[in-house]
């Protein structure tokens, strides 16, 4: 080898080394932040409710009861940090958690059992294999499970109401873990039947020829026949709204893991490749609430779905070694944002939250420009999954 080209290559190797020093030292970083966060945020939380967000103006903590979709990632972020860090404190908080979602194991009430139980008992489960915490995972699959549709080959979203019939939402695609998990761990293999027709039916129905998706689809209940393609809090319904995007990324990614269907892979490369060469999607890669929404580049920021999208691309860089490099470099762009100054509170401010800058439901008036729990949770998750994965 020439010397100029040996001087590059070394070069080249000591700035990769640097940088993975430097990403191993910012993970540590966030982990330690995140024990000390979380337990002013202990401080903070209502008796008997969840953590949801923090009104700055009002300097008013918001929790939620725990029938809320939300209620599991309090705990699973907690469970991250103590996987991360040892510190017993936060591995009881976790525990107490825990027990007050418990009762949630046998609701049946909307589609978000996986959200509120498998964030929560499945991170607990796996790193105490606890028999009690899977217990309640496939008692909870059982319940999610009630939830199909066999007409439509779809979980039902949220009950009959007068704006929908049986609408199926994105978001659903990430409940499909649990049911996956459960049958692949000994559960009824009816479960993972449900999962894979879910997201058949979702492949179908749910996306454009962009591999964008919409996000709610409203069906016939008693033929399954599509009734209208729309949006409940994206832009419009023709728009990308940012963290349904981020959803069906992640789904699709997690289907691959528990099925090694090739067509979920193609439309998890395909979603990746939508998010990451969209002409919105800005310098720092964290979305604007909708990829097509109004007053860009003065539009909101949803830094969820910025946590959300890193953390799927890190899994599908596992599954797809010519675009491994592409979504390591766009995730770990994100989580350096994320990280940074502009979007991680200071010790002891934003409720004990870590991020700011979340939206909920912009068209909706609610939580827009807000510190947001599942924005942390998959924040955590993603320095896991770096940390595992890329060092």
């Amino acid at each position: 080898m020439k010397k100029p080209i040996l001087i590059a290559c070394l070069l080249l190797l000591s700035a990769f080394g640097f940088a993975q020093t430097e990403m191993k030292q910012l993970i540590e970083e966030q982990f330690n932040f995140a024990k000390q966060q979380y337990k002013v945020m202990d401080k903070n939380i209502p008796p008997g409710l969840t953590p949801q967000s923090y009104d700055a103006q009002n300097k008013k903590f918001i929790g939620q009861g725990i029938k809320w979709w939300c209620s599991g990632f309090y705990s699973g972020s907690l469970w991250y940090i103590y996987e991360q860090t040892q510190d017993d404190e936060t591995k009881k908080n976790a525990e107490k958690a825990l027990k007050l979602l418990e009762p949630n194991q046998t609701f049946t009430g909307n589609h978000d059992l996986g959200f509120m139980m498998f964030c929560s008992f499945g991170n607990a489960y796996r790193l105490t294999k606890n028999p009690a915490y899977k217990a309640i995972i496939e008692r909870s699959a059982q319940s999610l499970a009630t939830r199909f549709r066999p007409a439509i080959g779809a979980i039902q979203s949220w009950d009959k109401n007068k704006y929908w019939q049986c609408p199926v939402i994105i978001d659903n695609m990430m409940n499909l873990e649990m049911l996956s998990w459960a049958s692949d761990n000994g559960g009824d293999p009816k479960y993972k039947e449900i999962a894979i027709k879910h997201a058949n039916t979702t492949l179908k129905n749910h996306f454009r020829p962009d591999f964008s998706s919409f996000h709610v689809i409203d069906y016939n209940p008693s033929n399954g026949k599509v009734l209208k393609k729309a949006t409940w809090q994206g832009a419009a319904n023709c728009s990308a709204w940012a963290r349904g995007q981020g959803w069906a990324l992640y789904g699709y990614t997690m289907m691959y893991r528990f099925t090694k269907n090739p067509a979920y892979l193609k439309q998890a490369n395909g979603i990746a490749h939508f998010i990451l060469n969209h002409p919105n999607l800005p310098a720092d890669k964290i979305p604007y609430w909708d990829f097509d929404a109004g007053l860009i580049p003065y539009a909101k920021r949803d830094a969820s779905a910025g946590a959300l999208i890193a953390s799927a691309l890190l899994e599908l860089g596992q599954y797809s070694a010519k675009n491994k490099t592409e979504y390591k470099k766009a995730a770990e762009t994100m989580l350096r944002s994320l990280a940074s100054d502009a979007y991680r509170a200071k010790l002891g401010e934003n409720g004990g939250f870590l991020l700011m800058h979340s939206t909920g439901a912009l068209p909706l008036n609610s939580e827009i420009d807000v510190p947001l729990v599942y924005a942390d949770y998959y924040f955590l998750e993603a320095l896991a999954r770096y940390k595992k994965w890329y060092l």
